[in-house]
């Protein structure tokens, strides 16, 4: 059950100091100097209130790779970095390319409570790009799939793409895109450049990325549909997305947190928690992709999350797995890269990590307004403090983070999911009844 709280003195998305009061799952009260008898007073001096982060791009691994994440373990991750929903992608074993995985996981997110959990559905069945999944089924299920993608594989057919976005228009569908030519990246270990050719790594050039892009917003175009990009990384990406949105193009782009941060020039320690699917680039890809998202280019922030038990990372380079852990540490780093460089506010924050994806998700009830009348979905973070990053932070099931030991602002201190409390002072919230 929901229950009644009085926020006072948080800085609305950064802005003016106000208490909130929620009641029954909704805002009911904005003002100052308010009051209600028996509410649970949440002391929010110095904190910004944020609406309640939206992840378009997590993997929880459930079903069928439970020892990486869980849903339960996967949603209490989400609920300690500020975000009250996330999208969960369906390279699970089962593949969620079906009404039936997918409304168990919906069923699963319900039951543990501590984030809306929005399947996404494969685009093909399988994901083994041969033939398209029942994306309508999905779409009429009880999980009201909107989104659809085969991340961590291309589409890379350009009829099966074609015909994905043509299927999907019908009911106002996305197709999200892993923009990744598999010709191009044979073997491919760590970015194409200066970095690959002294470490003697096979490199994994721009194009591949880009050339894919460029193919899918011309079909999207072609065909008048939707298009998301997953993980935009290099600067020839952005570029192309400006170009595509200048010409009324209907596509919208995501960067994660740890492209807005690091460099090729991590890999040079090959420590494996910097590997990571598209992988991390040259410097001047940071710089663009950092402009773009400043500029409205790249419409959102997402964190790719993608949990590995550690002998997946605790080996030699090659061998180790794809992928790093984010939700705990997203906001944190969206703040040093973006706001403390002044390249965004905190508006700007609430719109590419609340607002924007929500909307791109067709989720309802999240990505609002604060507001009285909305949902009581929402964040408080504290932007006045810094530490260092480590596994305490953590509360997922794998430690595979590039962060760790690394000095980050801010803390996410409270999260409210449906007028519930899921974060209280930085400490996750045993969910009851969920």
């Amino acid at each position: 059950m929901s229950e009644t709280l009085l926020i006072t003195g948080a800085a609305i998305e950064g802005s003016d100091r106000a208490d909130i009061v929620v009641d029954g799952g909704r805002i009911v009260e904005i003002g100052t100097g308010l009051s209600r008898a028996g509410a649970t007073r949440i002391d929010a001096d110095g904190l910004i209130a944020l609406p309640g982060l939206v992840d378009l791009h997590v993997h929880l691994r459930e079903p069928g790779f439970e020892a990486s994440e869980t849903i339960l373990t996967g949603t209490r991750a989400a609920a300690a970095g500020g975000f009250s929903a996330v999208f969960a992608m369906p390279n699970t074993m089962p593949v969620a390319d079906n009404a039936g995985v997918v409304e168990q996981e919906l069923a699963l997110g319900e039951a543990a409570g501590y984030a809306t959990v929005q399947p996404v559905g494969a685009v093909t069945v399988g994901q083994k790009g041969e033939r398209l999944a029942e994306l309508g089924a999905m779409a009429s299920s009880r999980a009201n799939v909107r989104v659809f993608s085969d991340d961590g594989s291309c589409v890379a057919d350009p009829l099966l793409m074609r015909r994905a976005l043509e299927y999907v228009k019908g009911f106002g569908g996305v197709i999200a895109q892993h923009a990744q030519d598999p010709r191009l990246t044979e073997g491919a270990q760590m970015n194409e450049g200066v970095v690959s050719a002294e470490l003697g790594l096979a490199g994994w050039p721009a194009v591949a990325e880009e050339s894919i892009i460029a193919r899918d917003v011309l079909l999207a175009q072609h065909v008048g549909s939707r298009l998301h990009v997953c993980h935009l990384s290099t600067a020839g990406s952005v570029d192309i997305i400006r170009w595509a949105k200048a010409r009324g193009i209907d596509v919208t782009a995501e960067v994660t947190p740890h492209h807005l941060l690091y460099s090729d020039e991590k890999v040079r320690g090959y420590d494996a928690r910097y590997k990571v699917n598209p992988p991390l680039r040259r410097a001047e890809d940071v710089e663009a992709v950092r402009a773009g998202l400043a500029d409205g280019t790249i419409d959102i922030v997402a964190t790719d999350h993608a949990p590995h038990p550690e002998e997946s990372k605790a080996c030699e380079w090659h061998a180790a797995a794809h992928g790093m852990v984010g939700l705990e540490s997203a906001l944190r780093v969206v703040h040093k890269t973006m706001v403390d460089t002044g390249l965004l506010d905190w508006a700007d924050v609430a719109r590419v990590m609340s607002k924007t994806p929500a909307g791109i998700g067709q989720l309802p009830g999240h990505g609002e307004d604060i507001a009285e009348g909305s949902g009581a979905e929402l964040t408080l973070y504290d932007p006045n403090v810094k530490g260092v990053f480590t596994t305490a932070d953590l509360r997922g099931r794998s430690e595979n983070s590039p962060y760790l030991g690394d000095e980050l602002p801010g803390r996410t201190t409270w999260t409210i999911h449906r007028g519930r409390v899921t974060l209280a002072d930085g400490e996750i919230v045993e969910q009851e009844n969920a």
